[in-house]
């Protein structure tokens, strides 16, 4: 039985597409209880929510969501490993995976270096930073006490560069990187290899007039531009400072996110299955809660079908 067809897979639990929507982490518990409840009806596989700063507490946010629905599969993507300890995170994982079975992902990031600086954490060596805290993480698994998760909880890493996917590789579950190309999940897939789990983030926009699509989507890019860790791997797949500057070339716009109808849509979704994701969660672009849903309507049917 492959894992695809094995119910206890993180592959299976997952299936093919989910959501990956930052924005229930501002919103209230109820608003955001609400549209968890709404995407699982849909269909999605998985609900991916964010951690930063300002927003919820990524685990405290994951519990939230987890009540609120009965099957959907909620996973970080990804939750900060300066934000807390080791030792913390994997209690917060086996409570969470053994409160709810198979139905909690932990995905795990070293963030950026300006949110990393703000709570007065160094961030010069993010690859030795996320190496030792896997190591807490399984010496603190040794010595935990409480009922442990059945089936074990997940883990995958944020990575986007050949070092940090080959930890994944090596240490976890596999990968979710975010802000990429298919041509991202080709390389990604082929340093993983065929066993660990592979599942980009694809932002989405159901917009068919070009000069709206690329004015919101520019909005989405032109934050991550200011992050070095997204414009090294950006430069990396063969994009140019002209492509990075003045909030990003059309050319660089239109690849990171996937713009026009449904199956314009479907059509991004699929070269990323294409070229080796096992999952992909869309990002539906939207100035608030209720325009994300109306897209994620829209596109089930295409997607999910």
């Amino acid at each position: 039985m492959s894992d695809s067809e094995d119910p206890r897979s993180a592959r299976y639990r997952l299936g093919t597409t989910g959501v990956w929507l930052g924005s229930l982490a501002v919103v209230s518990a109820r608003a955001g209880a609400d549209a968890a409840a709404e995407i699982e009806q849909l269909g999605y596989g998985a609900l991916w929510i964010g951690e930063a700063p300002t927003g919820k507490e990524a685990y405290t946010h994951s519990a939230l969501l987890l009540a609120a629905t009965s099957r959907i599969v909620v996973a970080t993507g990804i939750a900060n490993i300066w934000a807390r300890d080791a030792w913390t995170t994997l209690a917060a994982a086996e409570g969470l995976g053994e409160a709810y079975p198979g139905r909690f992902l932990l995905g795990l990031g070293v963030s950026h270096a300006p949110l990393v600086q703000v709570r007065g954490h160094d961030y010069t060596k993010p690859l030795s930073a996320m190496r030792s805290y896997l190591d807490g993480l399984e010496q603190s698994r040794e010595s935990y006490a409480g009922v442990p998760a059945d089936p074990p909880v997940p883990v995958v890493l944020a990575a986007l560069r050949s070092k940090m996917i080959k930890l994944a590789r090596d240490r976890t579950a596999g990968a979710h990187p975010y802000l990429v190309i298919p041509e991202h999940t080709a390389r990604t897939r082929q340093i993983l290899g065929e066993g660990p789990l592979l599942a980009p983030e694809q932002a989405v926009l159901l917009q068919r007039d070009p000069v709206r699509a690329r004015e919101t989507a520019r909005e989405y890019v032109k934050h991550y531009l200011e992050l070095p860790n997204y414009t090294r791997n950006l430069l990396e797949l063969g994009f140019d400072e002209t492509d990075l500057s003045n909030g990003g070339s059309d050319r660089l716009v239109d690849a990171l996110v996937a713009w026009g109808d449904a199956e314009q849509i479907a059509a991004r979704v699929r070269a990323h299955h294409d070229a080796g994701a096992d999952h992909v969660a869309i990002q539906p672009l939207g100035s608030t809660l209720d325009d994300q849903l109306q897209q994620l309507r829209e596109l089930a049917p295409v997607l999910l079908s």
